[in-house]
């Protein structure tokens, strides 16, 4: 008690420091911290006066202390002290302040102590790399927890990290959910069931019902979320919302299932577009109502347990008021569930004409009629119908755009917002920051990087004429787990060089050339073919064993050629010649006086030369970046393209600039390359090995992402392999290739000396 007294007095106010204040104080934190454990705290307590921490800070802990070690426990309570240390060390005495505030509600949420304690470390790691920024978060915690658990949290905080890059203000307005992305990463880290976790079954799910190959996307931000978002379509093009509020778990991957049935039996079922003309709101609602039903019907018609997945979503009963919403909710499930009763004259008139014309439900014209005489209906009893309002109910039904032909001018801009959003492209000013000569104080950009603004101004004609193509996903070590769509992959043009360029590279060095060309031409890579009847070989030939007993029992003279052998004689491969073309390789190699571009062009231009002679499948591309959502890519060659002066002159007219996200270009390389049907496809990188990006502080984070990148091409059955040039990067390489496909060079003359390794590797 004595101790405890000390403590209060040198902490608590003197008008608070009274015998019965003290006395309760004391019985509490016997009954939770018991035995040694009162005395770990009390010196806890003792330490966080003792620091340079405010005495509110000590006075916070004190109080909420001994309720939070009740729901938690006492060591975790007591590691919240160290905790609080550290924060006001790195971020000061309100991101302290705010820990010991929220600890209680925080514990209230997660309920165990080892919860508790991975929460702690989280928010020490968020302090160390987003420091400004941690005391708003903590002041938001308790409903971040509530959305989210500790894992989720800690993905959802690392995605603001990361997304910001360098830019405290944009991590200030991700953690105080002013930015849209904040939000949108919440529902995808929250506890809800979302789109990116059930997106592959539901492909799947698409194939099994009707072999229907669909891309599904996210939907655009509408900036209104008020109102429940909706499916959405436009050809097999689907939009589906990242995550349905008020559902969870098995109901709420049920939901998706159910959704993307119903978009798929309007995309099986509904031939073409309705005209709007001159319909009214209410008839345009009530037509595609009908609609829905139709194909719904005509899909239980062919699955009947089709009903058992769309019916529990149905939940309008026979009652309520007059509105149209309601009526239209209560005609939905009378058009699906055959024990539904409504007394409603209006509902039993349209589930009257509905089923009356069961004969014409392959006719999506009876929709149109049954909905415009509906649609009359309602005029006349003065029900009122807010067309801005009303959402589609049951939730698992499509808002019905993709029903409609609008007319010439709102269908093209339907289509320009398909043709953006397909790809989720978000513009933001910040996103490029000013030029070196131009920046501002306060910019965050390092000044150890000083050719970032230079290369940016380089190729920032590309960027803008630069399209955007395909979204990926970006593997998070720190996490464990991919970050869908995190990259935006950009084709963009390349300006010509004259192609004699390349033409002097190889009259320059025609016994290199040579060498190259023999060796490819001598390399054996396709499918293997089995020979049977050999003098020598790996295995048995079966029947010309049984021949051999044959002969032997007739007394002839038996073959000795009884074995198989596997033999390439005929070429079958595609190759892919990706090359790096990022600030670093406008760097010289040390002790050749070239640039790392100059060799990776020399290197090209020779192995380019060797396919053209086989006829082999190949292409050309190149790679940089500039941040997550401008990752440039560009196509010298493509499979079917010749390689002519022109492939040649873009080849000439590469040049260096931007960062290095590789792992994306990687992903982007490897869809084009998974086309190909040759037996054998072969990505071959060039590249100085030295993953960087403008808006990556963790320099393991894009190797990592790398690495993953290459395992999964692996795992799709494609070859990757990597022609490193020495710049001291050769540790990366290692590190994202493997020990045994990549092989380094400092000079074009050591390719003929070191390529045979890789083609040895790809017909051992």
């Amino acid at each position: 008690m004595e101790d405890l007294k000390a403590l209060f007095s040198s902490v608590f106010p003197a008008g608070l420091q009274d015998q019965g204040y003290l006395e309760r104080h004391w019985r509490e934190a016997r009954g939770t911290f018991p035995g040694k454990t009162l005395s770990k705290w009390l010196d806890a307590c003792r330490d966080l006066s003792a620091s340079d921490l405010s005495a509110s800070c000590a006075l916070i802990y004190l109080r909420n202390g001994p309720a939070c070690a009740r729901i938690v426990g006492p060591e975790a309570v007591i590691e919240m002290a160290n905790t609080g240390t550290v924060l006001g060390k790195i971020s000061g005495n309100r991101a302290a302040l705010a820990l010991f505030s929220v600890a209680l509600a925080a514990a209230r949420q997660l309920k165990e102590a080892f919860s508790f304690l991975s929460w702690l470390k989280v928010v020490e790691r968020l302090a160390a790399v987003a420091p400004e920024s941690l005391p708003v978060l903590l002041d938001r915690v308790e409903g971040l927890l509530g959305e989210m658990d500790v894992a989720g949290f800690e993905a959802w905080a690392l995605a603001g990290v990361r997304s910001a890059g360098r830019d405290p203000q944009r991590r200030l307005n991700f953690f105080t959910l002013d930015d849209p992305n904040a939000k949108r990463w919440m529902q995808r880290e929250g506890k809800d069931v979302t789109f990116p976790h059930v997106r592959r079954r539901l492909r799947a799910y698409l194939i099994a019902l009707w072999n229907l190959q669909a891309s599904l996307r996210p939907p655009p931000d509408s900036g209104n979320e008020a109102v429940p978002r909706r499916t959405s379509f436009d050809g097999t093009l689907i939009f589906v919302p990242e995550a349905f509020r008020g559902f969870e778990g098995q109901r709420a991957a049920d939901l998706f299932r159910a959704s993307l049935a119903h978009v798929a039996a309007h995309i099986v079922f509904t031939r073409g577009k309705f005209p709007v003309g001159t319909l009214k709101p209410v008839q345009v609602a009530l037509v595609s109502l009908i609609e829905d039903a139709r194909v719904e019907q005509l899909v239980i018609r062919d699955f009947p347990g089709m009903r058992r997945l769309w019916l529990p979503f149905h939940e309008a009963s026979a009652s309520g008021g007059l509105v149209a919403p309601v009526l239209m909710a209560r005609l939905s499930r009378a058009l699906i569930d055959p024990d539904y009763r409504d007394d409603d004259p209006w509902v039993r008139k349209g589930r009257g004409m509905f089923f009356d014309s069961k004969g014409e439900w392959d006719n999506p014209a009876i929709s149109r009629t049954i909905g415009d005489l509906l649609g009359n209906d309602i005029g006349q009893m003065r029900v009122q119908f807010n067309s801005r309002a009303y959402q589609v109910e049951p939730p698992y039904r499509d808002d019905n755009q993709g029903l409609w032909d609008f007319g010439d001018q709102e269908q093209a801009q339907f289509e320009e917002a398909v043709a953006v959003e397909s790809v989720r492209l978000e513009r933001r000013e910040t996103d490029t920051p000013p030029p070196d000569n131009k920046r501002d104080p306060d910019d965050p950009a390092p000044p150890e990087d000083p050719q970032v603004g230079r290369a940016r101004l380089e190729m920032a004609e590309l960027d803008e004429n630069g399209i955007p193509v395909a979204r990926y996903p970006e593997w998070d070590y720190a996490i464990g787990f991919d970050r869908p769509e995190w990259t935006t992959v950009h084709e963009c043009p390349i300006r010509a060089a004259n192609p004699g360029i390349i033409d002097r590279i190889l009259e320059d060095h025609p016994v290199i050339l040579h060498r190259v060309t023999s060796l490819i031409h001598s390399a054996k890579v396709g499918r293997p073919l089995r020979v049977r009847r050999q003098p020598e070989g790996d295995h048995l030939d079966l029947d010309a064993c049984i021949q051999v007993k044959v002969n032997w029992r007739m007394g002839e003279t038996p073959d000795s050629r009884i074995y198989v052998s596997s033999i390439r004689q005929h070429r079958d491969l595609s190759v892919l010649l990706l090359l790096d073309i990022s600030e670093s390789t406008n760097d010289l190699v040390p002790g050749n006086g070239s640039s790392v571009l100059a060799l990776e062009r020399q290197a090209t231009a020779f192995i380019a030369h060797a396919m053209v002679g086989l006829r082999d499948p190949f292409a050309i591309h190149a790679f940089c970046s500039n941040g997550r959502e401008k990752v440039n890519y560009f196509s010298i060659k493509d499979f079917d393209a010749p390689y002519d002066d022109g492939a040649k002159s873009r080849l000439a007219g590469l040049s260096a600039g931007l960062s290095t996200r590789i792992g994306a270009a990687l992903r982007h390389a490897g869809s084009k390359l998974s086309l190909r049907l040759t037996h054998r496809r072969l990505l071959l990188v060039i590249t100085d090995g030295e993953p960087f990006d403008i808006d990556v502080n963790d320099q393991r984070y894009l190797v990592e992402d790398a690495r993953k990148a290459v395992m999964g091409l692996r795992q799709a059955g494609i070859d990757v392999f990597c022609v490193g040039l020495e710049t001291g990067g050769d540790n990366y390489l290692q590190k994202v290739f493997g020990r045994r496909n990549y092989l380094l060079i400092d000079r074009v003359d050591r390719l003929p000396e070191k390529l045979p390794m890789l083609y040895f590797r790809l017909t051992a």
